[in-house]
C-alpha cells in the first residue's frame, strides 16, 4: 500500500522536500519571547517534555488541530471541478491516538500494517526552521497541478520504490469525499532515518483518515453542483459546499496539550511521503467485527481477520451457517478457517436460515438460535499459480450468484514473455490475459510478478484500450458475448 517517493527535482540547497500520502505538520516559532512561552506551555512539571506521556495528555495542541480541520474543510470546499457529494470532515480523537502511536515508533513508513486497510494516512517530517501545519496542508492540495480530474493514473500515484515524477495522492487523499474524519499527532523524533539520511531531530506528523480514501481507479469524488448528491444522513444540510448535518461537529477542548516543536537553527529539511492508490478487494476487519455492520450497504467478499482473536473473538451464532450478527473472525476460528495467528477468508452470503445450531469447535463455543434470520458462511481462500496467458474466461469464469476467485500467483516477466491480449481499461474483458491486465493496471511488476485478486462482473457495453506501464490495451466497443474482470493488487 505504501511506497516511498523519488525526489521530484525539488533538491534546494536549504531544503529536501519527499512526499507521502498521510501528513506532517508543524508551529512557527518567531522569536525568541514567543519560544519560551510555547515551552512553558509544553514543558512538564519536572522541567522534561517529549517523554512517554500520559494517556491524557495530548498529541498535538488545540490550535494546531483546529488549523488542520479547517484548512482541510476550505480546501475540500472549493475542488474544482466542484464536488456533488464532498463531506465536511470532523476531527476524530481514536483516529490521533492511533496517529500518535505511530509518530511515537519513529519509523518513516507507513504504520501500523494491520490498520493501514482501513484507515487513509498521510505522512510527513522535517527539521530546522518551523513552518504552521497549514504549508503542509496546502503542499498536498498543490498537487492538484499533477491531477486531471478523474484520473490517478497520470500523477504516477503507485511508483515502487522512489518516484521521479509528480504524485498527487496526498492530493487525492485529502480531497476524498468520503473520508470525513482525521486525526494527527505530531512527535519530535531524534536520529530519524528517512530514506537513509539521519534527521537528528525531526518533526514527525501522521495523520490518520477514516473512511479511507485513494482507490484505485475511483475518482476522489462525484461532479456535479455542490452538495446535490450527499448521503441521506446529512438530510440536505450544506455548508460552504460541504455535506453538513447542521451542528457544530468541533471536538470538545481537551485542557492537557504537548505539542512543542524544538527549533533547528541551521538548515531546513522538510519530508512528505506518498502511498500508492489503494487497490485491494479484501479488507482487514477487528476480531469482534460483526459481518451485519461491515456488509452494510456493501457486498462481502473478502478478509483479513488479524492475529489474536481467540480470546476476543465476539458472539459467534451458528454451526457452518452464522447469523447476521455473528463476529465474522470468530465464525472463521469456529469454522477453523483461521487459527489464531489470522488470515485471509472469504465470506458468502446464504440468505435466511430458520435455525442456528450451538456447537463447540476448535476452542469456541457458538450459541444456538431457534428463529429464521440472514446467515453467512466463511471459507479459506485459495491460492492457484496461473501462467502469463491464463484468461478469466477459462479460469473463473463470471457465474450467478457471483462465486469467489481463488487468490492467484502471477510469474514475473509477463510483459515480454507473452503477447496475450489486454482488452480495456479498469474494467477488462475476460478473454483477457489475467496477468498482463495486472501488469497493465499496476497492481503488479513486471520484474517480480506476486499475488492478485480477480472479481468477475458483468460485461462492459465497451472497452477502452490505453497504453500504461508497458503494455497497449485493445478497445472494444458493443461485445455480443464475454463478461469482464476487475483485477486488484494483494497488500
Amino acid at each position: 500500500m505504501k511506497q516511498p517517493l523519488a525526489f521530484p527535482g525539488w533538491f534546494r540547497a536549504a531544503s529536501l522536500c519527499l512526499c507521502l500520502a498521510h501528513a506532517v505538520t508543524s508551529a512557527v516559532l518567531t522569536n525568541a519571547t514567543r519560544l519560551e512561552s510555547i515551552l512553558d506551555k509544553y514543558r512538564d512539571k519536572d522541567g522534561e517534555w517529549w517523554k512517554a506521556r500520559t494517556r491524557g495528555k495530548r498529541a498535538i495542541s488545540e490550535g494546531d488541530m483546529h488549523l488542520i480541520l479547517d484548512l482541510h474543510n476550505k480546501l475540500r470546499g472549493q475542488v474544482h471541478p466542484p464536488a456533488s457529494n464532498m463531506e465536511y470532515m470532523v476531527w476524530d480523537y481514536e483516529l490521533e491516538r492511533s496517529a500518535e502511536h505511530w509518530a511515537h515508533t519513529c519509523r518513516w513508513e507507513h504504520g501500523p500494517s494491520y490498520m493501514l486497510t482501513q484507515i487513509g494516512q498521510n505522512l510527513g517530517a522535517h527539521w530546522g526552521r518551523d513552518r504552521p501545519p497549514t504549508y503542509h496542508v496546502q503542499a498536498w492540495y498543490d498537487e492538484v497541478r499533477y491531477y486531471s480530474y478523474p484520473y490517478s493514473q497520470e500523477c504516477n500515484p503507485h511508483c515502487p520504490f522512489r518516484c521521479s515524477g509528480p504524485v498527487c495522492t496526498h492530493y487525492t487523499q485529502l480531497v476524498w469525499a468520503t473520508s470525513n474524519r482525521i486525526g494527527c499527532a505530531i512527535n519530535v523524533c531524534y536520529n530519524m532515518n528517512v530514506w537513509g539520511m539521519i534527521w537528528a531531530k525531526a518533526v514527525y506528523l501522521v495523520c490518520n483518515y477514516s473512511p479511507p480514501g485513494n482507490w484505485w481507479g475511483h475518482a476522489p469524488y462525484k461532479y456535479g453542483a455542490p452538495c446535490s448528491a450527499c448521503p441521506a444522513s446529512y438530510a440536505g444540510g450544506c455548508r460552504d459546499n460541504l455535506c453538513y448535518k447542521g451542528v457544530d461537529r468541533r471536538p470538545a477542548p481537551e485542557t492537557e496539550e504537548t505539542n512543542y516543536i524544538e527549533p533547528e537553527p541551521d538548515a531546513v529539511r522538510e519530508c512528505h511521503r506518498n502511498s500508492r492508490s489503494r487497490v485491494l478487494t479484501g479488507q482487514q476487519m477487528d476480531c469482534d467485527t460483526k459481518l451485519r455492520d461491515r456488509c452494510k450497504g456493501t457486498t462481502c467478499n473478502r478478509y483479513e481477520c488479524p492475529p489474536g482473536c481467540f480470546d476476543r473473538h465476539g458472539k459467534v451464532v451458528g454451526t457452518t451457517s452464522y447469523d447476521m450478527q455473528s463476529s465474522v473472525c470468530g465464525a472463521a476460528l469456529h469454522a477453523g478457517v483461521i487459527d489464531n495467528d489470522g488470515g485471509w477468508l472469504d465470506v458468502t452470503r446464504l440468505g435466511r436460515k430458520q435455525q442456528f445450531t450451538k456447537s463447540y469447535k476448535n476452542g469456541i463455543q457458538s450459541i444456538g438460535y431457534n428463529r429464521s434470520a440472514n446467515s453467512f458462511k466463511v471459507q479459506s481462500v485459495p491460492v492457484k499459480a496461473v501462467a502469463c496467458d491464463t484468461t478469466v474466461a477459462l479460469f473463473c469464469p463470471f457465474k450467478k450468484p457471483v462465486r469467489h476467485c481463488p487468490r492467484l500467483y502471477c510469474p514475473k516477466n509477463c510483459l515480454g514473455g507473452s503477447q496475450a491480449r489486454v482488452i480495456g481499461s479498469k474494467y477488462y474483458a475476460d478473454k483477457s490475459s489475467i496477468c498482463r491486465a495486472a501488469l497493465h493496471a499496476g497492481v503488479i511488476q513486471n520484474e517480480a510478478g506476486g499475488y492478485i485478486d480477480v472479481m468477475p462482473v458483468d460485461r462492459r457495453r465497451q472497452y477502452s484500450g490505453t497504453s500504461q506501464n508497458g503494455i497497449t490495451s485493445e478497445s472494444l466497443r458493443n461485445p455480443t458475448g464475454g463478461k469482464a474482470f476487475r483485477v486488484f493488487a494483494v497488500i
